[in-house]
């Protein structure tokens, strides 16, 4: 379906001065058009770049002639043009005068779900995050069309400020048969929804920019009711969002917890930790990275967890290449937790873009994943060593779903029950004397059996620690094969105490020179 995107009614609202200067062809990419008392017109660009517009100011009878060909300005500040999606919002001066508009362009672009499809048509509530102007309205609208024309839904939108459905009274096409509630003041959306709940049974709410805790509250209640729910919300990511006191009930809420004494040396942490309070509104968190790469938490719950608890979490990473030119789009469906979950998505005979999954090639030539069960190991050490030497290793918070347990040597003795569980569940145990970083690097890599031709035997990480007390040790050996003095790298406070403690055991001097943040050692004879 193709849809106009009625540039030419916005034009017939731009004052003389504007119009002389662009085009309809000219506007291709831009974002908004800019006018400001005292100011030159000025055009933003998709890319970034602002044009300006001729050399003549913009004055009060420029502004005028835009009011006075728009409907009238609502509380928050907003109009538009009846049947499209353009937006106008005014700037006032402390008088209220408006001095100043933003003219957003607002147009219908297709095939920006297409990747993510599958996941709209399995009737499970989703969650848009990202930054402004990354194309989240712009989803809204086309999951809109596509959940209430393709799968027959009752959709409801909430359009706090038109830009779903379009101004006016007649919803704008590229929404299909979705019904439209407009909300008068932005502070009534969360009465709106719960409105558009009782009053007109909707299967399925459409909610633009989740934004205040009376507002998450109102969404819970939606989905409890059975209903699915399709919003944004503000933050760029979903660690943020559960940082967000006032809107981290989306995602289940964040409580603190005191574990017991076993319980927090299992997990090799604190006794005090945060969890999850309870289960999320949303099924699914998608975050908008640009607009062609979606990063998908297929499950809320797990992704919410695993984030608390300091674990390592891949979403699903999903493109669109929308440089392909025959109109056929090539989706990467990036490997996450398990790739034989990777599925050809079906499209309508009747939609001109046809989008396929596929495997990156590198999938099938890795090792099978394993799971890790860490028992009074440290988790971060862990993590770091598989993130930086891209192991194909993911830490199982269960030991009946883990291939390998490794654990600390200390704890073998006693008859400890994960021990006990792991004997019974025949899988093997790898022990760690320290929880160094070359021990257990050392022994990671034994556990995944990796053979001495392997790539991934030659490699080593070592951190900022490791790498100044291997210069420290060079440093000696110099000394005390004849060189008078040897100076160090800058390091910090903690990192300097070290190297002064290795120098003493080998019976040479050490002594820090320099200022802050260049301070370091000089290694030198007694």
């Amino acid at each position: 379906m193709e849809f106009e995107n009625d540039l030419d009614k916005l034009l017939a609202v731009m004052p003389p001065k504007v119009i002389s200067f662009i085009t309809l062809e000219s506007l291709n990419d831009v974002i908004e058009i800019v006018l400001d008392i005292g100011r030159v017109p000025e055009v933003r660009h998709s890319g970034g770049k602002i044009e300006k517009l001729g050399q003549e100011i913009v004055n009060d009878d420029d502004i005028n002639f835009v009011i006075t060909r728009i409907q009238n300005f609502t509380h928050d500040n907003r109009s538009g043009i009846p049947g499209t999606l353009h937006r106008i919002s005014a700037i006032r001066n402390r008088q209220g005068k408006v001095v100043g508009l933003t003219c957003r362009i607002g147009r219908v672009v297709t095939g920006t779900i297409a990747c993510i499809k599958d996941f709209c048509m399995m009737g499970k509530s989703i969650l848009f995050l990202g930054p402004p102007g990354v194309g989240k309205t712009t989803k809204l609208r086309e999951i809109s069309r596509l959940v209430a024309d393709e799968l027959g839904k009752r959709v409801v939108i909430v359009d706090t400020s038109n830009e779903i459905a379009g101004d006016g009274d007649v919803p704008h096409p590229a929404v299909g048969s979705s019904r439209r509630m407009q909300v008068a003041q932005p502070e009534l959306q969360k009465d709106i929804m719960i409105e558009a709940v009782e009053n007109h049974t909707p299967e399925v709410i459409v909610v633009d920019e989740i934004g205040t805790e009376a507002e998450a509250h109102a969404a819970r209640t939606i989905a409890e009711r059975g209903v699915m729910l399709i919003a944004t919300a503000h933050g760029n990511c979903l660690e943020s969002l559960i940082k967000n006191p006032t809107l981290s009930d989306l995602v289940g809420g964040i409580q603190s917890v005191t574990l017991g004494d076993d319980e927090a040396k299992r997990r090799a942490s604190q006794k005090t930790v945060l969890e999850r309070e309870k289960q999320p509104t949303f099924d699914i968190v998608i975050e908008i990275q640009d607009r062609n790469t979606l990063a998908v938490y297929k499950n809320t719950s797990e992704a919410v967890d695993y984030i608390l608890r300091g674990w390592p979490i891949r979403p699903e990473i999903r493109k669109v290449d929308s440089s392909i030119t025959d109109k056929v789009a090539d989706v990467q469906h990036e490997q996450a937790f398990d790739v034989k979950q990777v599925k050809d998505v079906e499209t309508p005979k009747d939609n001109k873009m046809n989008f396929s999954f596929s495997r990156q090639d590198y999938v099938e030539k890795i090792k099978p994943l394993k799971k890790v069960y860490l028992y009074a190991v440290s988790r971060t050490i862990v993590e770091k060593i598989i993130e930086t030497l891209d192991f194909n290793v993911e830490i199982t918070r269960n030991i009946e779903d883990s291939d390998i347990v490794i654990a600390h040597k200390n704890f073998a003795k006693g008859g400890a029950k994960i021990l006990n569980s792991a004997q019974e569940l025949r899988v093997r145990v790898f022990y760690v004397k320290t929880n160094s970083m070359a021990h257990i690097q050392k022994v990671l890599k034994e556990a995944l059996d990796i053979q001495p031709g392997d790539v991934a035997a030659t490699q080593d990480y070592k951190d900022e620690t490791d790498l100044a007390l291997d210069e420290a040790k060079n440093a000696i050996k110099k000394v005390m094969e004849g060189a008078p003095e040897i100076e160090l790298a800058p390091q910090n406070n903690h990192i300097r105490k070290l190297q002064h403690e290795l120098v003493e055991q080998y019976n040479l001097r050490s002594i820090s020179i320099g200022d802050e943040p260049n301070r370091r050692l000089k290694v030198i004879r007694k």
